[in-house]
């Protein structure tokens, strides 16, 4: 496996080995000791597999608490995902960055704590497979406007094709609890 570079500090983009031949391919997606040597400690305790029509907005979510990080990928059709950071004191606080996973380049991104994480729909369907280094509790969970102005992410299809969820849509702006989010940024 390989890391490419990503802009903020934080976040990794993993490229897995793919061995590919006239039967299909064979990828090792997750090996502990690996993603360890990568700079990946935690352990990953809960899987979830989400599917998507094109232009669905998931997002942009982060549990409270203690947190949790994430191994995300696409195994099936094409997103871009996207991360903001949320630690207070960040040199990098309230930017983002977004990276195209898909069946193709099997990338992985790692969202660390203190990163808002979500993703749009490129394909027509998609297949969204992620571990968490926490258990999802329904009353940690928090997230903040996937349009916030402040934070400006362009997503890629546009605001005309992308449908919310209505608490996705609900979510504040990064501004309205940013004094009141527990993540600190501690330089490395």
């Amino acid at each position: 496996m390989q890391t490419i570079p990503t802009r903020l500090q934080g976040p990794i983009l993993i490229a897995p080995q793919v061995i590919g031949d006239e039967r299909g391919f064979f990828c090792e997606t997750y090996r502990h000791t690996v993603y360890s040597d990568l700079g990946i400690g935690e352990e990953m305790v809960q899987d979830n597999h989400s599917r998507s029509r094109r232009g669905i907005v998931r997002g942009m979510h982060f549990q409270i608490g203690d947190g949790a990080a994430k191994l995300v990928r696409c195994g099936r059709g094409a997103i871009y995902d996207v991360v903001v950071d949320v630690r207070r004191g960040s040199p990098t606080f309230g930017e983002w960055e977004g990276f195209q996973l898909d069946e193709e380049n099997m990338h992985v991104l790692y969202c660390p704590i203190g990163f808002a994480h979500g993703f749009c729909t490129l394909s027509e369907v998609a297949d969204v497979l992620y571990k968490q280094s926490n258990y999802y509790a329904g009353e940690t969970e928090r997230g903040i406007a996937y349009n916030d102005p402040d934070v400006g992410i362009q997503w890629p299809l546009g605001a005309d094709v992308i449908a919310v969820s209505a608490r996705d849509t609900q979510a504040p702006r990064l501004a309205q609890i940013a004094d009141s989010l527990p993540f600190v940024y501690a330089s490395a």
